[in-house]
């Protein structure tokens, strides 16, 4: 289980405070107004984000020093953080060694998975400036589902793509993920067509807190006045 336990994060005058139980094997929409603190929040589970107070762990073990490299999580921005000077190949290799020194056998992995994401072996050797936006997106998701780690983040990955391959791609990530032992996938949109669709659990972000994960279609059934307002026509 990911846990924030008392978790305050305080940036000036911007403050968020979450007591948050994540469970594994579910994929947890998180959602809010724009400045709420959605990615915020995320960036203080990668380790990217310092706690004013509180802690991060995850099935026990306390992660809140740890830096963001040695957590049992793979993390996916907007951006798809791709490195220009690495073919694709080697950009996704990086989600099982980050010395790049792959077996045959972890090669083959890079392939089969990149084929999966709808790369093809004539875009693997390529970089990442020769793709185009929905390809290096394939590519992100492509080193995020072949990673063993347990925990998976993502921060609006797919929100510039369109909605045919965005909910290709939301499919397959959940798919994929929570195919492996106990995975958990904490995922910020601010779409609810995405949240109804790929979301188990809802964490509603607004006014400084970080509400408790709540079912998705209990939470849009009966939204907070918050989370109404945010709908609007769409609720």
């Amino acid at each position: 289980m990911l846990t924030c336990d008392q978790l305050v994060l305080q940036q000036g005058t911007f403050r968020l405070e979450a007591d948050l139980r994540f469970q594994p094997s579910k994929v947890t929409a998180v959602m809010g107004p724009s400045g709420a603190g959605k990615s915020t929040l995320l960036s203080a589970v990668a380790g990217f984000v310092t706690p004013s107070s509180g802690g991060v762990s995850h099935n026990g073990t306390d992660l809140t020093n740890l830096p963001p490299g040695k957590r049992p999580m793979s993390v996916l921005f907007q951006d798809n953080n791709l490195f220009p000077h690495l073919t694709v190949r080697e950009n996704v290799g990086l989600g099982l060694r980050q010395n790049r020194k792959l077996t045959d056998v972890e090669q083959q992995s890079v392939t089969e998975v990149l084929a999966r994401t709808g790369i093809g072996a004539d875009l693997a050797e390529r970089k990442p400036a020769q793709l185009s936006g929905g390809q290096q997106s394939r590519v992100a998701l492509a080193r995020l589902l072949i990673s063993e780690l347990p925990i998976a983040l993502l921060d609006e990955p797919f929100s510039a793509l369109g909605p045919a391959l965005k909910n290709e791609m939301l499919d397959l990530m959940r798919t994929v993920v929570l195919a492996k032992d106990s995975a958990t996938v904490l995922m910020v949109t601010h779409d609810p067509i995405d949240a109804r669709r790929t979301a188990d659990e809802v964490v509603w972000v607004d006014a400084g807190v970080a509400h408790p994960p709540r079912a998705t279609a209990e939470l849009f059934a009966d939204p907070p006045d918050g989370l109404r307002n945010y709908l609007g026509e769409m609720g």
